[in-house]
């Protein structure tokens, strides 16, 4: 008899789970929605709405039996936890851009870039804000180990998203012991003592608990789940690795949601510090260069509401979230080749590679531009990408060698114009697979069922994967066009600046 495998991934929009059978097939799906929140300075969720949001998805699943599980969920932020595990100060996601003079001190101090994103960049600027917490500080996580301790009891993390709390060695497969000193030294805290525990993909990360039982509202169906075994938590990069197959050297893969990031398996390092670059790791500990942009599809996501509403507003009582983004996406594909002097800046939240600071959410057009809807959903797919673009352009300095890149993510269900565009921006061909839009979840499940594959590396284990997969290459003339269209966006970001100054 086979075994199934839960993979649960809490994504900036959407809480999903996938489960799939030993063959890797996709048996059922589930989502549930939500949203981050601003308070009092900060980007947050609240704990609560995790666990409904976990229970709601888990209800689709009561009828099967799974025999392991894995979670996954947005990478970095900050969970901060006293001695008698209560929550310290509300989460801070990996959207905050309040720590910059952390990083720019921890970079200095470790020779090594330290994003603002990072746990380490928010614990330390906690220190230098003299915030009250800080004291009492007993153990620090991402989300991903944090509900995976709630189900488990178990403090650990995969080291794909342990490298986005604190940096590792390639070699120990550990937490980097000189920048832990260089922590010790700056703050008179023994950070080892704080962290969550590294483990390596096909690790045992523990067992489903009653605890977990209950939090995941599977306590009256239990003999299904009652020996349930866990993969170790990964961040929603590495999962994306996994499921699009990019965790050999010279491969990579691209994530468009909420945020945008592109992974690229390095065969060498990089010769250089780059600010705009960060260096996480694959589930196995390889290391990644990563191109992470903090805005990609809300401001499409935005606009879709709102013609949502208009449809509302002249008699169309309800219409399928889908099909309208499906049937707009092929009017963008009508568009002209400069998208008709349109510009869309959907910065919702501050964008480093682009020096801004908070975000401004902006569409310019020049008088005499061809301001139609063709134009206009056009200008704001290209628009998504060109965070991405920009990071690119730094990266091709090293001339790194990359042998394939796939996609994956929910804007690539809506048609082929992302696909295209993506290419375009990317001066590379793009592949997507018939998983592209399950994501994360998919990759996590697959971490799952690892545990049950022994005998095999990750890699064998996943190149004996089967899906279907489209490849789009773009033309000289595309990657023209968007060349062209980002001159213009670069020139004009100015005007983006100076919004954001002024807010």
């Amino acid at each position: 008899m086979g075994t199934n495998s839960l993979g649960i991934e809490l994504g900036s929009t959407r809480i999903k789970a996938v489960l799939v059978d030993s063959d890797k097939k996709v048996l059922q799906v589930s989502s549930f929605g939500w949203e981050n929140q601003f308070v009092d300075g900060f980007w947050t969720y609240d704990l609560a709405d995790v666990w409904k949001g976990i229970k709601s998805v888990m209800n689709d699943f009561k009828d099967y039996k799974i025999d392991s599980m894995g979670v996954s969920a947005m990478m970095h932020g900050y969970l901060a936890f006293d001695e008698n595990d209560n929550l310290l100060v509300p989460f801070r996601t990996w959207r905050n851009s309040t720590t910059q003079a952390a990083s720019d001190i921890l970079t200095k101090e470790f020779n090594f870039n330290i994003p603002k994103r990072y746990s380490i960049a928010h614990l330390y600027q906690a220190i230098l804000n003299n915030e009250e917490h800080i004291s009492k500080v007993a153990y620090i996580t991402t989300l991903a180990g944090y509900v995976h301790w709630q189900l488990t009891g178990e403090k650990v993390l995969g080291i794909g998203d342990a490298s986005g709390v604190f940096p590792t060695n390639q070699q120990t497969k550990k937490y980097d012991s000189t920048m832990l000193q260089k922590f010790d030294q700056l703050t008179n805290i023994d950070l080892s003592q704080l962290l969550p525990k590294i483990l390596l993909a096909g690790n045992n990360a523990g067992k489903l608990t009653e605890k977990g039982a209950e939090l995941l509202g599977i306590s009256e169906n239990v003999e299904n789940f009652a020996n349930i075994i866990f993969c170790p938590p990964e961040g929603d990069a590495g999962t994306g690795m996994v499921a699009t197959n990019s965790i050999k050297k010279a491969t990579g893969n691209i994530s468009a949601g909420t945020s945008a990031f592109a992974m690229i398996v390095l065969e060498k390092p990089l010769t250089n510090l780059y600010p705009e670059i960060d260096i996480v790791t694959t589930p196995m500990g390889e290391y990644v260069a990563m191109i992470h942009t903090n805005n990609c599809t809300s401001e499409i996501n935005a606009w879709m509401s709102l013609f949502g509403e208009i449809a509302q507003a002249i008699g169309i009582l309800r219409i399928d979230k889908d099909y309208l983004f499906e049937r707009m996406f092929a009017r963008a594909e009508r568009g002209d080749s400069d998208c008709g002097g349109l510009l869309s800046y959907g910065f919702v939240s501050g964008e480093s590679i682009a020096n801004v600071t908070n975000g401004v959410p902006l569409f310019m057009r020049k008088p005499g531009s061809k301001f139609n809807l063709a134009n206009f959903m056009k200008a704001n797919i290209y628009g998504a990408f060109a965070a991405l673009y920009m990071g690119m352009k730094i990266l091709q300095k090293e001339n790194i060698k990359i042998d394939s890149l796939i996609a994956h993510g929910g804007i690539f269900k809506s048609g082929e114009l992302p696909q295209k565009v993506l290419a375009a921006a990317m001066q590379s061909p793009i592949t997507t697979t018939t998983t592209a839009s399950e994501g994360g979840a998919y990759g996590i499940a697959l971490l799952a069922a690892f545990l049950f594959e022994q005998t095999k590396t990750l890699e064998e284990f996943l190149d004996s994967n089967e899906s279907e997969n489209t490849t789009i290459t773009p033309t000289a003339e595309e990657i023209e066009d968007y060349k062209n269209f980002m001159d213009d966006y670069i020139k004009m970001l100015e005007v983006e600046r100076k919004a954001d100054s002024l807010c």
